[in-house]
Parts: C-alpha cells; sequence; structure tokens
C-alpha cells in the first residue's frame, strides 16, 4: 500500500512539474511602445485624459516568431508598464500626482492596464503598477487604444511628451 500511495505522489509530482517546465517553454514576451504628450495650462487638482494613437499590435508576426498562432494564445498579461519623460530631457515626474492608463479596441470595453497613485518621484522615469487583467483580446487585435488619465499636482509652463513602454507576457497552448 506504501509503495502505491509513493508511485501516486512521484507521478503527480512529475505531472505537475512537467506542465510547469511546458508553459515556461511557451510563454514569451512581446513588447509595444506608444507616446503621447501631457500639454501645459492644465488644471491642478483634476484628473484629465489622453489618447494616444493606435498602437499596432504585429500580434501575428510576434506569434508566428514564437511557433504558435493567435488560436493557441491562452493567457496573455502586463508584465511591465514604464512611462519615460522624452521631453523637456530636464523634466521629471514631480508635477504629477497619479496616473491611470486603460486600454480598449473597437470591439472591447476600455479596462485599466497600469496605474501610480501617490507619486513622489523626481526622476524622469515611472514604473506603473500592472492590472492582473487577462489581455488576450486586446494583443490579438490589429490595434489598441490606450488612454491615460492624470492628476496634476503643480502647474506645467510647457507641454511634456511621454514615451510608454509596455511588455506583455504571453502563454500559448502546444497544440
Amino acid at each position: 500500500m506504501k509503495k502505491y500511495i509513493y508511485t501516486t505522489i512521484a507521478t503527480l509530482s512529475l505531472f505537475i512539474v512537467s506542465c510547469s517546465v511546458v508553459d515556461q517553454l511557451l510563454t514569451f514576451t512581446i513588447s509595444n511602445q506608444t507616446t503621447f504628450t501631457i500639454p501645459s495650462g492644465l488644471p491642478v487638482g483634476i484628473a484629465v485624459p489622453f489618447v494616444t494613437p493606435d498602437i499596432t499590435t504585429n500580434s501575428s508576426a510576434e506569434f508566428e516568431n514564437n511557433n504558435t498562432k493567435a488560436n493557441l494564445v491562452k493567457d496573455v498579461r502586463l508584465k511591465e508598464l514604464t512611462v519615460t519623460i522624452s521631453d523637456p530631457a530636464n523634466e521629471t515626474f514631480s508635477f504629477l500626482k497619479s496616473i491611470h492608463l486603460y486600454i480598449s479596441t473597437d470591439a472591447n470595453d476600455e479596462i485599466e492596464l497600469a496605474y501610480k497613485d501617490d507619486i513622489n518621484s523626481t526622476s524622469n522615469i515611472l514604473t506603473l503598477i500592472t492590472t492582473a487583467e487577462k489581455l488576450d483580446k486586446y494583443i490579438k487585435a490589429p490595434s489598441f487604444k490606450l488612454r491615460a488619465e492624470a492628476v496634476i499636482k503643480e502647474t506645467i509652463t510647457q507641454d511634456i511628451t511621454v514615451k510608454g513602454d509596455m511588455k506583455f507576457r504571453v502563454t500559448a497552448d502546444p497544440f
């Protein structure tokens, strides 16, 4: 009887480890980038939206480069989203109180992608907190839109160009 229990435990352990290894082999990263402008003269303390241009996903090519297809993709999550001030070069995020980014497509509702509240930064780079939303239908689409909503805590006197770098973790089924 003990032999049977040990054999069952060993088999289950091997199965669990095998599944984990297969998932790691079928997991890869897709990167996207966008730029948006925070205009000068915005009211302080009020959430103001900024829409980015449509972002082409190129997901079909990315899936093919990773030996899979869109119909085999089972899970897409945002792994990291970093925003960087690209112009003016000496500007920092000290003017910003909070920022929330949302993703949508023409066929899919808008959901929150990442955020950062109570910003107290003297850097020109911010790493946002990502949500745990499943993003399969957004990344499989030919393009998606991002909308940023920011609360300014001090007056800005010139337009600020912000670049957003996104990294999505994609897991696909083997068949």
